[in-house]
């Protein structure tokens, strides 16, 4: 879900992310636009800056020789007005524009155009200066009129509407986040638990409500999958059984004839040994089953550890395991009562797979450990060897290589060997973990952990 999460923040920031470039994109081609023009017509050739030039070379025999270049070369043209609104100095001056201006004619356009040329005027002590610039350089706004109040609180009007507005943006994207990730955390969920093998009911309502129904429809499919997967392999495994205890039963009785020869009953006692090791794989074969696709009921009680232990540790001794090895039961005092919520059988069969890997890995022999210890949250239940132990290669492939029972892979290099399968899968069936150390020549050991029930610490 986190990853999800991400991908959702990634966009919704990248968006976040475009709107201020275009935000910005926009600042700089509004500069880009209107700078030029404004620091040029607000340049030297600005009226306010060409009236003050003009006024101040301007004497009774005209204006320099460069003043008046320079307003040729801005098509500007310039005259003088008495008092009596007669022009009596003029530089360029447009044929339509009159030389003889009344008081209202003055009034009129020193706010506006004069004959369509936007004026300005500046009142000097000769007279009225008045300057023409080229029709359409200029706009005057003759009629309107703006509150010093309100010019100067535009700038801080702009810049807080613009704060809000990247404010709004930034809440508009943290609420379709959380919204997004809120109605995508059950599906996502699902799709988590459906790559687990597990079966999934997902409801949803609203525009992913068939997305919803995919995931259910998905998950429908893999169950009845791993249903008809399970009871194939549980009738295959009923019918190896019964031709293979007839098997088992007539290569018992050749090895007990003792009117057949001695090379026959050694064949027939081998027949016999196989036969066994082919009913115990096909049993774990069928466990492993149960226990992956959750068909296998978990007969649960409170167990006390240390006597289960002990109790194996006896049988397997009773039953005989070659001299060439030993079983030691060591548990710590504080573990001598502690129970755990699990199906004794079946944690009982995990101890022994894990014994048993380890006698047929040292043909030799060695010493096999059964350990208990506890903490106030968990027990750990220790198998271990003194053994030829294995490789950190061969360790990380038994860790990281997938079984043949988990993997849908065609290769031909997977794992084989359901005794450590089935014992994962009997400590996961119980809610624990299992952690396994090894060295070349320095033994094997399985550690499984499980959680104490709460009040029983």
């Amino acid at each position: 879900m986190k990853a999800f999460g991400k991908y959702i923040s990634k966009y919704l920031l990248s968006f976040f992310v475009f709107a201020l470039i275009l935000l910005l994109v926009n600042i700089l081609a509004f500069a880009l636009t209107f700078g030029g023009i404004v620091s040029r017509e607000y340049g030297s050739a600005s009226p306010a800056n060409m009236l003050e030039a003009v006024a101040a070379d301007l004497s009774a025999s005209g204006i320099s020789e460069e003043r008046m270049q320079e307003l040729n070369r801005n098509r500007i043209w310039a005259m003088l007005l008495d008092a009596g609104g007669r022009c009596i100095w003029e530089v360029s001056l447009p044929e339509e524009i009159p030389t003889q201006y009344t008081i209202q004619d003055v009034a009129v356009f020193s706010k506006g155009y004069l004959q369509d040329y936007p004026v300005f005027v500046r009142n000097i002590d000769n007279g009225l200066l008045v300057l023409g610039y080229p029709k359409d350089s200029f706009m005057k706004l003759t009629g309107n009129y703006f509150p010093i109040r309100a010019i100067r609180i535009f700038p801080l009007f702009v810049t807080g509407i613009l704060a809000i507005d990247i404010l709004l943006l930034f809440v508009v994207y943290y609420f379709s986040k959380r919204k997004i990730a809120k109605n995508t955390e059950p599906i996502m969920a699902s799709i988590k638990t459906l790559s687990t093998g597990k079966p999934v009911d997902l409801s949803i309502r609203g525009e992913l409500s068939e997305i919803a129904d995919s995931v259910n429809r998905a998950s429908q499919v893999l169950s009845r999958q791993n249903q008809a997967r399970a009871n194939w392999i549980s009738g295959v495994s009923h019918d190896i059984r019964t031709p293979l205890s007839m098997i088992m039963g007539y290569a018992q009785r050749i090895a007990g004839d003792h009117g057949a020869s001695g090379n026959i009953q050694q064949e027939a006692e081998i027949i016999r040994t196989q036969s066994a090791k082919i009913k115990d794989l096909v049993q774990d074969l069928n466990l492993v089953s149960q226990l992956e696709y959750e068909m296998q009921p978990l007969h649960k009680e409170l167990v006390r550890l240390s006597k289960l232990l002990r109790s194996y540790a006896a049988d397997l001794l009773n039953a005989g395991i070659g001299e060439k090895y030993s079983v030691e039961v060591e548990i710590s005092p504080e573990a001598e009562t502690a129970v755990i919520d699990c199906d004794a059988r079946l944690l009982s069969r995990a101890i022994g797979n894990l014994v048993l890997n380890s006698i047929n890995h040292n043909p030799q022999g060695c010493d096999i450990f059964l350990s208990l210890v506890c903490s106030v949250e968990d027990v750990s239940i220790t198998v271990a060897d003194n053994g030829v132990g294995m490789s950190a290669e061969k360790l990380r492939e038994l860790e990281e290589k997938p079984h043949y029972m988990e993997s849908i892979d065609e290769r031909l290099d997977l794992r084989h060997g359901l005794g450590l399968l089935l014992v994962r899968q009997i400590v996961e069936a119980h809610g624990g973990t299992m952690k396994i150390e090894s060295a070349p020549q320095s033994g094997y050991k399985t550690i499984l952990i499980f959680q104490r029930p709460h009040g029983r610490h």
